[in-house]
């Protein structure tokens, strides 16, 4: 649910002037801000934890944050917002075929027809039928999201150590990985190699003019502190496979409110394609028991 909200808030600020780079800079800086406290109470001075984790914190921040946000924020920017979920979603696959081909997870029937079901829901919900054309950097961008997030999920879901060691709590691990991301970003805006454009003019939201803090504290605390933490506890208990499906909820969660609050009332198609989406979650967690 907290997820689904960065598309309202991040469309909001590029509206206004702001790049897809200087965006997500403001989002994980924000939520770094915003863990560091619980972070900070949550370690209790185990500082010898974290250095252990350093590895993990660094791909998790590196992948799962920064070049999954930017790329995502990127291919939005070049292209139809269906289109882009969709490619982006791909990930699920990838974190099946990974589970088959290095730890021999086959996959099984209920696995498979639930991923149809779920792609294709997400693809009535998203009505692509109508989407609009297709850039071959968009489509790049995606792609690479959706490796990036099978990483995300893999590093969520992690449960144990192999030296037998504590793993870091939710909360640390995100407070992590916003630090690492917000500085890799700010480093390869400031080689240039990404334009990072910020706008202090207010931005359009909900059919008003709201002040450019709204969006950022939306993105921030909601879009990214709120759902990374969550993430990782829900990736935890549920373990890759099952999560990457259980999130593509995002895009209910986003139809949701921008029927509520945008007044986009769904079509029948996009009941439908939820309806394929809930099933497809439920054959894969039968599957898993």
């Amino acid at each position: 649910m907290c997820f689904g909200t960065s598309g309202t808030f991040g469309a909001a600020l590029e509206g206004a002037g702001w790049s897809p780079a200087g965006a997500v800079l403001v989002r994980v800086s924000v939520a770094a801000l915003a863990l560091t406290v619980p972070a900070l109470f949550a370690l209790r001075g185990r500082w010898t934890l974290l250095r252990r984790r350093a590895r993990q914190v660094v791909v998790y921040g590196l992948v799962g944050v920064a070049a999954c946000q930017v790329c995502y924020f990127n291919a939005i920017a070049r292209m139809d917002v269906g289109i882009s979920i969709l490619l982006e979603y791909l990930g699920i696959v990838l974190v099946v075929g990974w589970l088959w081909l290095r730890h021999g997870q086959r996959p099984r029937l209920l696995t498979m027809l639930g991923g149809v079901a779920a792609l294709g829901g997400l693809a009535l919900m998203l009505q692509l039928s109508g989407s609009g054309g297709v850039s071959l950097v968009g489509v790049l961008y995606a792609l690479a999201a959706a490796v990036s997030m099978a990483v995300y999920f893999f590093q969520s879901s992690t449960t144990s150590t192999s030296d037998g060691s504590e793993v870091l709590p939710p909360v640390v691990l995100t407070w992590g990985g916003m630090v690492t991301g917000a500085v890799a970003i700010a480093l390869v805006g400031a080689a240039r190699l990404m334009p990072l454009r910020f706008a202090s003019s207010s931005v359009t939201l909900l059919n008003s003019q709201v002040s450019w803090v709204l969006p950022v504290l939306g993105l921030g605390v909601v879009a990214a502190a709120i759902a990374y933490v969550t993430g990782i506890g829900a990736a935890r208990r549920l373990g890759a496979k099952l999560g990457s499906f259980v999130a593509m909820a995002e895009v209910l969660f986003a139809a949701g409110f921008a029927w509520v609050l945008l007044h986009q009332v769904p079509t029948g198609m996009q009941f439908l394609g939820g309806a394929l989406i809930l099933a497809g979650v439920v054959a894969v967690r039968l599957d898993e028991s």
